[in-house]
């Protein structure tokens, strides 16, 4: 299957888009400002040794010092002490684990590592001190004669006086020995920049820093289906280039700038489906359509028949939902990147074959994700639990916030509720205060509703207390919010 990736570059945001099939199926935004440091490596100093908490602050050029347990420079057991691996004004190499957060620093280590799309690879920690080859495999290639036959093709295809180790990602399963060796490559080639660095550079300086959003694409999502990677930005074109002909030459071809007089997102659409992967609906083609709902917990996707009726019988109509269904949820959730438990609820089905058909429709359309899914059969309820990895954000959480009436709850008391509120509030202030008057202070839509469907019980209200009430609207009020005051 052809697919084609568009990269649309501005000095505030890189927006990709994944198109398949014609449509948009994924999309990666990483803005300028909130691009982090986890996984950059510092040529970093040594501040401070803490002995009682075997840590230490360790300078790498942020605006507050990082941090580092001992645990995070070596693994060995029993550990030794840190007063006896680090001193104040050391230089050594250290990668962020974690970013800045609050008053914290960044959290460091020294055991290095730097990702491929199929391999990882550790440094021998910086120096030229040759290390036994080693090669791991990832936990989730389960099967021992997976393991052993990645592992086996893997030490085929590397030099015999190759130092350090190397981790053998999932993904490596289904690679070709030339997407292996270009990997290696890519591997080896940005080591070699690190250790020159290391030698020309004082401390403290950055001397990698994770690949920005388009290399990381051009790294870990361009295959050989990738038909044509458009880029909008000719600095930045220049600059892919560069950088796949330095580490990955089979990419290179693809490559091409856009220079149309159309904006490249507009030739598929693609502000739109960023606007309609924002909406709790999602209309399906027959009629149907999906609720989809995300919390901090879990995603629950919703499937309803909606105006559908054109199938022979009740059995055939929700099946032919579910199915259509089972492929737009597949494609929603690479669009919205939805992480980690995900319940879909379909619309009920007797036929147990009706049931395997939807599932298996799910699976198959799952297939081209590029996150790690795994999705069970049908529970007792008659509903689908499944995972997703999480590999960023969902496009939610970047592009959007809670909202300022509702407060994030999706829903606001109507000005109805927001009317029998007040009154209460203002028999609750006239049996602690005597004031003259009180005065209402709110929404335009809730002072209205005051004046006239509720006025007759304000007027009751206003002898039952025996005090003028006068009424504001402030426009800049929410719905929810008012204020009494007393005079």
């Amino acid at each position: 299957m052809n697919e084609e990736i568009l990269i649309n570059i501005t000095p505030q945001e890189t927006r990709v888009a994944l198109i398949q099939q014609g449509a948009v199926q994924e999309i990666q935004i990483e803005r300028t400002r909130q691009r982090g440091t986890v996984g950059n490596i510092y040529l970093a100093k040594v501040v401070r040794v803490l002995p009682g908490m075997q840590s230490a602050f360790i300078e790498i050029g942020l605006e507050r010092t990082a941090f580092m347990h001992v645990a995070d420079i070596t693994q060995s057991s029993p550990q030794p002490q840190i007063e006896k691996l680090l001193f104040e004004g050391q230089t050594l190499l250290a990668q962020v684990l974690k970013d800045p957060l609050g008053t914290k620093g960044a959290r460091l280590t020294t055991q290095l590592s730097i990702a491929g799309r199929n391999l990882v690879y550790l440094p021998p920690a910086g120096t030229d001190t040759a290390t036994e080859k080693y090669i791991g495999v990832s936990q989730r290639i389960d099967q021992p004669e997976d393991r052993e036959a990645i592992k086996a093709r893997l030490a085929s295809l590397m030099a015999d006086d190759e130092k350090g180790g190397i981790i053998v990602r999932t993904s490596a399963q289904n690679a070709s020995d030339s997407e292996l060796q270009h990997d290696m490559l890519y591997l080896r080639t940005t080591w070699e920049k690190i250790r020159e660095g290391m030698w020309h550079k004082a401390a403290p300086s950055l001397l990698y820093q994770d690949l920005s959003l388009a290399e990381r694409v051009l790294r870990d999502v361009a295959g050989e289906e990738t038909t044509q990677i458009c880029v909008d930005s000719a600095e930045n074109f220049e600059k892919l280039k560069n950088f796949a002909n330095l580490y990955m030459p089979n990419q290179l071809g693809k490559l091409t700038l856009h220079r149309g007089e159309r904006a490249l997102f507009d030739l598929f659409d693609v502000d739109a489906e960023i606007n309609k992967a924002l909406g709790r609906r999602v209309d399906l083609k027959s009629g149907g359509y999906l609720m989809i709902d995300q919390t901090e917990s879990m995603t629950t996707i919703d499937v309803n028949t909606g105006s559908y009726v054109g199938a022979r019988n009740l059995d055939d109509t929700v099946f032919k939902t579910n199915l259509e269904a089972a492929q737009a949820i597949a494609r929603q959730l690479r669009l919205r990147n939805l992480g980690g438990i995900i319940i879909i609820d379909f619309i009920d089905m007797i036929s147990k074959d009706h049931q395997e058909s939807v599932l298996h429709e799910l699976k198959r359309n799952l297939e081209r994700d590029h996150a790690r899914t795994s999705v069970n059969d049908f529970s007792s309820l008659g509903l689908v639990e499944m995972t997703r990895k999480r590999t960023r954000e969902s496009l939610a959480h970047i592009t959007c916030e809670p909202c300022s009436t509702c407060m994030g709850k999706g829903e606001v008391k109507t000005a109805q509720t927001i009317c029998y509120e007040i009154l209460r509030e203002i028999v609750r202030e006239h049996r602690q205060f005597n004031p003259r008057e009180f005065r209402i202070i709110a929404a335009l839509d809730v002072i209205d509703l005051l004046l006239e469907e509720e006025n007759q019980f304000l007027a009751q209200l206003g002898d039952f207390i025996k005090k003028p009430i006068t009424l504001q609207a402030e426009g800049r009020f929410r719905q929810e919010q008012y204020d009494i005051v007393l005079s």
